[in-house]
């Protein structure tokens, strides 16, 4: 017999073109009357921002904008965004972005309901009442952030990524709005889109995966697979757009209730060690790690090499995982990701975080067991672009 399982998603959840015009009638139901807009400077120098702000207005709905949200949100953006939602009165978020600012949106909620200070909620379930009711907006087909019980914050004094997983954070509207992400250039997209390749892959390899989890993250690569290059080749194709808001959405509810793995836990060292963008850490760290996961469930690679588009059918699970690996690096290659070698790592610092990705939270759901010397060794394979087998044997 299978398990008690608790799913949490947003109660309300708004998708397809045009759905940010609904945003009005979803605030009037809250009888929220003065919300706080978390975003970042890029999108409102966009006019992205003011595409969702002209729907309060219309709806006589006051708000103030707080956008000092960095790329990767830091302690002190928490800090001077729960400022500004106390000192204006609010009583509500409205979060417009991608992963950054509905991370930053979901600490200043936690922060304002539960007080303290953010770096005491590292970790699973630490807080212990709910949020301020939160509208997140989101505007990136990727991090998904709009619709799970996760967020991710760098702590600056210790240099690291402090992953929190907690209900209590759970977004009351999310809203993918694809003609809001018309304007995101090619590098967003395709790093963004892999971001959102790596939570399905993660999803239904982990330990945690079950038949809905499944369900949702196999459609989620399938969709991905049909749309992403098209997605990034021509940003203003409204279809492929609506195909990976659907994906991206979709990756997030599956891996929301199951739980990811060492890309994960990986990628978040490289964000906060030398602020790389996080969808670009986890599309270089993709194939490296899964070439590492895929020899524990070569079925399940298998399954993604087909939804991928690949001619697997007669191959042995063995032979499909490798070409689903190969799909893995063909769309990397594609879409014009980075390599390790090209950022600005060091390979110096493999140690120290090797180390901190083992105590990350996402560590303990990767379907492999893994040593702090394996994940050194992808690292290691990473930067030097070998195959991470060939890395294993060398070191060991």
């Amino acid at each position: 017999m299978e398990n008690v399982r608790r799913i949490y998603w947003p109660a309300i959840n708004l998708i397809g073109p045009g759905s940010v015009n609904e945003i009005g009638v979803e605030v009037e139901k809250l009888e929220l009357k003065n919300l706080l807009v978390v975003t970042d400077k890029v999108l409102r120098s966009l006019d992205v921002v003011s595409k969702v702000t002209d729907v309060l207005e219309k709806y006589y709905i006051d708000y103030v904008v707080f956008d000092d949200v960095k790329p990767n949100p830091t302690t002190q953006n928490v800090e001077d965004g729960l400022a500004a939602f106390q000192d204006n009165n609010c009583d509500g978020i409205l979060s417009i972005g991608g992963g950054s600012p509905q991370d930053a949106a979901k600490a200043i909620g936690i922060l304002y309901t539960n007080g303290g200070d953010i770096t005491e909620y590292e970790g699973i379930g630490k807080s212990a009442n709910k949020s301020v009711p939160i509208i997140a907006v989101n505007t990136t087909a990727g991090t998904a952030s709009e619709v799970t019980i996760n967020y991710v914050i760098t702590d600056e004094v210790r240099k690291i990524k402090m992953v929190m997983v907690d209900p209590n954070c759970l977004a009351t509207v999310a809203v993918n709005d694809p003609e809001l992400m018309l304007q995101k250039p090619a590098g967003l997209t395709a790093a963004t889109g892999l971001d959102a390749l790596t939570h399905a892959i993660e999803a239904y390899i982990t330990k945690g995966a079950f038949r809905l989890s499944d369900t949702l993250a196999l459609e989620a690569i399938k969709l991905i697979g049909e749309s992403l290059e098209t997605a990034v080749k021509d940003g203003k194709n409204l279809g492929a757009r609506t195909k990976m808001a659907w994906a991206s959405y979709i990756a997030g509810l599956s891996f929301s209730n199951c739980g990811l793995g060492i890309v994960h836990s990986m990628a978040h060292q490289l964000g906060s060690e030398y602020d790389l963008p996080h969808g670009v850490a986890n599309a270089i760290l993709l194939p490296f790690v899964e070439e590492f996961n895929a020899v524990v469930c070569p079925a399940k690679f298998k399954n993604i090499a087909l939804a991928l588009g690949k001619d697997v059918a007669d191959l042995s699970d063995e032979e499909a995982s490798v070409e689903a690996i190969n799909a893995i690096k063909e769309m990397s290659v594609a879409l014009n990701i980075p390599k390790l070698k090209d950022t600005s790592f060091n390979p110096e610092d493999i140690d120290k975080l090797a180390e901190q990705a083992m105590a990350d939270v996402c560590t303990g759901g990767n379907p492999r067991e893994v040593t702090v010397e394996e994940i050194k060794a992808i690292y290691r394979s990473a930067y030097n672009d070998i195959p991470v087998n060939e890395e294993l044997l060398i070191t060991t």
